[in-house]
């Protein structure tokens, strides 16, 4: 077996300062400067998840993007959810996946919508033959500098597309989930350290922590493991499209012990991890990685 060299995580990747720049909501991962690196040449698969089927919304960017690619390389068969206007990041992530030879869905729509969320479900257990592992992780982030500039609109669209969302994709799944399978949230350690300019968006993620340690309890008897992963700074169109402030996204990443954001592809393998029969004692458990700081 070739030896690996060491990689030092401090100069891996980009520090700040970033070049200013800005994308309408939800933002587009190829528009990025620099771009983020979900993993597209890096990750290396071991067929730890050999003939699974997953369903990864938010898979066209992001952790759900480096999931969905790192899944494939495993040997899984991966359906993508994503909103219309990230039609061309969600293709560039369907021909990787089809490049290994596996199954790559691309299914577009709005997860504010339960009647999409139940077809979402419907459609990934028909084109995949079922289901086993399900990655919730889509999130609106917007930035506010005041609870007053939070409109109930906001504050609704984020609640759904965080929290309602979830719960509906999780009650159509249920059924059709057997003792093995998994699911696994995308919560963050504004769960744990809120900012004060994500005031709902920081709810949403400390309630998917709580629903991750809640759900894990309810399902250990059916044997399905229930798991989060909580991100600190990380390199995604969320930051460019609304998520952070002009003067936040150049030093994005800046504060932590590492001096740097993360990219996408550093999570790759804990949702592996969490997705692969060898995890089969972790569950209610959510693993962090911000770079040296956040929780857990």
């Amino acid at each position: 077996m070739a030896e690996q060299n060491l990689i030092d995580p401090i100069s891996r990747y980009p520090k700040p300062p970033f070049k200013k720049q800005s994308q309408p909501w939800p933002g587009l991962a190829s528009k990025m400067e620099p771009p983020p690196d979900h993993g597209e040449t890096s990750y290396k698969g071991s067929g730890r998840l050999a003939g699974r089927k997953a369903l990864i919304t938010g898979g066209d960017s992001g952790m759900g993007r480096a999931a969905a690619i790192a899944y494939a390389r495993e040997g899984a068969d991966v359906v993508i959810n994503y909103l219309p206007a990230e039609e061309s990041d969600a293709q560039e992530v369907i021909a990787l996946i089809k490049k290994e030879g596996r199954t790559g869905i691309a299914t577009p729509g709005d997860l504010k919508d339960e009647a999409f969320c139940k077809k979402l479900v419907e459609q990934a257990v028909q084109a995949l033959g079922g289901l086993d592992i399900i990655v919730n992780n889509a999130a609106r982030q917007q930035t506010r500098a005041s609870v007053l500039d939070v409109s109930s609109e906001d504050f609704d669209a984020t609640m759904k597309t965080n929290i309602y969302a979830p719960f509906w994709i999780i009650k159509a799944a249920l059924p059709h989930l057997k003792p093995g399978s998994c699911i696994i949230g995308t919560t963050s350690e504004q769960a744990y350290d809120p900012s004060p300019d994500l005031y709902d968006y920081a709810q949403t993620k400390a309630a998917t922590m709580n629903y991750v340690k809640s759900l894990a309890k309810q399902l250990a008897s059916k044997g399905i493991r229930v798991n989060g992963v909580a991100p600190g700074p990380i390199w995604t169109p969320l930051q460019v499209s609304g998520g952070a402030t002009m003067e936040k996204l150049e030093k994005f990443g800046g504060m932590t012990p590492f001096g740097r954001p993360g990219q996408p592809a550093e999570l790759a393998s804990i949702y592996v991890q969490l997705a692969a029969a060898d995890a089969s004692y972790a569950t209610g458990q959510v693993y962090g990685a911000a770079g040296g700081s956040g929780q857990p």
